[in-house]
Order: structure tokens, then C-alpha cells, then sequence
């Protein structure tokens, strides 16, 4: 008889867990008659020496349908929709935009979801920490995961059982800090 085969060579090679943000992200907001004005400096770690800034003005209302978004860096302007909820998993969103630079217009959709990669299951989420009053933490994370499978075969030269006990990768994607002030 066969032994099981696909072992991993220690329980620390079942998961990788990365702590370091690749995006950090500080948040200014203030809240004037219903509306918000923002401005969102971006560090991106992944990329040496990129730094962003967008100037954000959206509606406060729960049923707010769109946002404006100015990257001086870029010279883009951008008005884009809320999140269109399609189905269960599925969001779409809409932008229009002109970009100074090139002297152009155009419109962009996405379509996303928190389920799903590249062949992987994956899971995506934000979660908020309230602080205090006016600061906010969101720390956005990742999680992909490959399920354990049981397997075998008889007679093609291949282990009778055979097992992959599954693998887990998690990150912090993203940190953002929010400071908030309303009037």
C-alpha cells in the first residue's frame, strides 16, 4: 500500500501571513451641508516613491449615487457612481472623466466583487475602527485560500490516498486613516 503523499513539511508552510500594508492611505474629511470634501494623500509601498493626492466630493446621504474625484498629480477629473449592486456578489461601477494631460474624455466600468481571483479562492474585506470621535481607522485585507482535498487512485503508479491539506495566504492590503471634522 501506498503513503499519503503531498505533506507539508511543517504547519508553517500551510499559511503566510504578511502584516505590512502595500497602501497607506491619510484621509482628510469635512462635512459641510450635506456634503463632504476630502482630501486623500496615497502611499503606495509596492512602488518606490508613489504618492498621490485626490480631492473628493460626494453627497452625505445614505442614498448617494455618485462621487467627484480631482488627481492634481495626473490632472484627471472623474465623476463616478456609487457602487450598483448586481445580484448577490456582483457590483458595478460608472465613471466619466477628462483628462487635462492628454486633453480627453472618456468613461470607464469595473465590475467587482469580494469573492473570487486568479483561480484562487479569495476573499477581500474592509473593516472600520472607530477610534474616537472624527478618527477612523480602515484597514483592508486579503485572504486566499486553496481547500484541503482528499484524493486517490488505484492502478495508474499514482499513491492509493493521497492529501493536500489546503494552504492560506493572508495581507493587510490597505490602511487608511480618516480624521473627520463636521460642523
Amino acid at each position: 500500500m501506498d503513503k499519503v503523499t503531498d505533506s507539508p513539511s511543517s504547519w508553517e508552510d500551510l499559511y503566510s501571513i504578511n502584516l505590512t500594508p502595500k497602501e497607506i492611505f491619510v484621509k482628510l474629511r469635512k462635512q459641510v451641508e450635506g456634503h463632504q470634501l476630502g482630501l486623500n494623500f496615497e502611499f503606495n509601498e509596492s512602488q518606490e516613491n508613489s504618492y498621490n493626492t485626490k480631492l473628493v466630493f460626494k453627497p452625505l446621504t445614505p442614498e448617494r449615487k455618485w462621487k467627484f474625484i480631482y488627481e492634481p498629480k495626473i490632472g484627471d477629473v472623474r465623476l463616478l457612481t456609487n457602487k450598483i449592486p448586481i445580484g448577490k456578489f456582483l457590483n458595478l461601477q460608472v465613471g466619466m472623466g477628462y483628462s487635462f494631460h492628454d486633453h480627453s474624455a472618456g468613461w470607464k466600468w469595473k465590475l467587482t466583487t469580494s469573492l473570487g481571483g486568479d483561480g484562487i479562492s479569495q476573499i477581500r474585506h474592509k473593516a472600520l475602527l472607530p477610534i474616537f470621535p472624527g478618527f477612523d481607522v480602515r484597514i483592508g485585507w486579503n485572504a486566499e485560500y486553496i481547500l484541503p482535498d482528499i484524493h486517490g487512485a488505484v492502478g495508474t503508479g499514482e499513491p492509493i490516498i493521497g492529501m493536500n491539506l489546503g494552504r492560506l495566504y493572508t495581507s493587510i492590503d490597505r490602511v487608511e486613516a480618516i480624521l473627520t471634522h463636521a460642523t
